[in-house]
């Protein structure tokens, strides 16, 4: 399968790796299709790479690289979009904001956080309470981004 990125250019990709939001991300309702590509670095950054929207593509992370007491409780509601069962091991992620003029300034978007299901490929982007932030800074918590190990997502490969 082909995926047309302007980030990465023409790319096959496996059709089992296709991510689907069928409700979309906040924002995008109408890019329902995404793969994951690694980071061309050992960092644990990944980019969420739209099928349906060549020049659209997210950065996200584990937020446990960062922000281990963060615990998301995930609705009957949104286990049951994601077709999920009790023994499925669900993925959490978040979207991520790099100001271009200060790298160091990454934030992560807390509020909401990505739900995917590998086994069923389906995915839902949460939306939690006020009481999480939606620009939760990287940088000033006790981990620091370059001594995390690589995430354990499983990742398309470009191959233009």
């Amino acid at each position: 399968m082909q995926c047309r990125s302007t980030r990465f250019g023409n790319c096959d990709v496996r059709p089992d790796s296709v991510l689907t939001f069928p409700n979309g991300i906040l924002g995008f309702p109408d890019c329902r299709r995404y793969v994951i590509f690694d980071h061309d670095t050992d960092a644990p950054f990944k980019w969420l790479q739209s099928l349906d929207e060549p020049g659209l593509a997210f950065v996200i992370l584990d937020p446990a690289y960062f922000h281990p007491e963060y615990d998301v409780q995930v609705s009957p509601e949104a286990l049951l979009e994601v077709d999920g069962k009790d023994a499925d091991e669900l993925i959490l992620s978040v979207l991520l904001t790099i100001p271009s003029n200060d790298p160091t300034g990454i934030t992560a978007n807390l509020r909401g956080p990505l739900l995917m299901n590998p086994r069923t490929k389906f995915c839902k982007q949460l939306i939690l309470s006020d009481n999480y932030p939606t620009r939760f800074p990287l940088f000033s918590h006790r981990s620091s981004v370059e001594t995390l190990a690589p995430t354990s997502v499983t990742s398309a490969v470009c191959s233009a």
